[in-house]
C-alpha cells in the first residue's frame, strides 16, 4: 500500500526503457517507413522547410524518424538522436500543421514531441547501450 500512494516511481530506469520502445517503434512504423517511402515518388511531394528543398527535407525527416529513432529505441546516444526527432515534431506542429485545429495529426505530433523532450533531458536509461557504454568508460578511469 505504501508504494502505491509514493511520489517515487517503481522503476524510472523501465519507465524510460518503455517510453523509448514504444514511442521509437511507433515513430518508424507510423512515420519513418512512410517517408521512406516517399524518397523512390517521383516527383518528390514534401514539406520544403526554409527552402532547402523537398527531396533535402524529406531526407532530413526520414534520418530523423527512422535512423535516429531506431538508435532511441536500443538507447544508443539518446539524448543526441532525440534531438532531430523533437525538431522534426516541432516543425510538424508549428509550421507544417500550423493550420489545423488541435486535433488527430497534430495534437500526436505534440505527444512526440514532449516525450522525445523528456528523452532529451532524462536520457536513455539503466536499460540501453548508452549505460553499457557509461560503465565502461567510467571502468576505465
Amino acid at each position: 500500500m505504501k508504494k502505491i500512494f509514493s511520489p517515487v516511481p517503481l522503476s524510472f530506469d523501465s519507465l524510460l526503457l518503455v517510453l523509448r520502445l514504444a514511442f521509437g517503434c511507433a515513430m518508424i512504423y507510423g512515420h519513418g517507413w512512410v517517408k521512406f517511402g516517399k524518397l523512390y515518388q517521383n516527383p518528390i511531394k514534401f514539406y520544403d522547410f526554409m527552402g532547402l528543398g523537398m527531396e533535402f527535407t524529406l531526407y532530413l525527416a526520414v534520418f530523423a524518424e527512422l535512423f535516429c529513432a531506431f538508435c532511441v529505441i536500443v538507447g544508443l546516444g539518446t539524448r543526441l538522436m532525440s534531438i532531430p526527432i523533437f525538431f522534426t515534431m516541432v516543425v510538424a506542429v508549428f509550421l507544417v500543421l500550423d493550420a489545423k485545429p488541435f486535433s488527430d495529426q497534430r495534437e500526436l505530433a505534440f505527444c512526440y514531441m514532449i516525450v522525445f523532450g523528456l528523452l532529451i533531458y532524462s536520457g536513455a536509461g539503466k536499460y540501453s547501450v548508452d549505460s553499457i557504454i557509461h560503465k565502461y568508460l567510467h571502468k576505465s578511469k
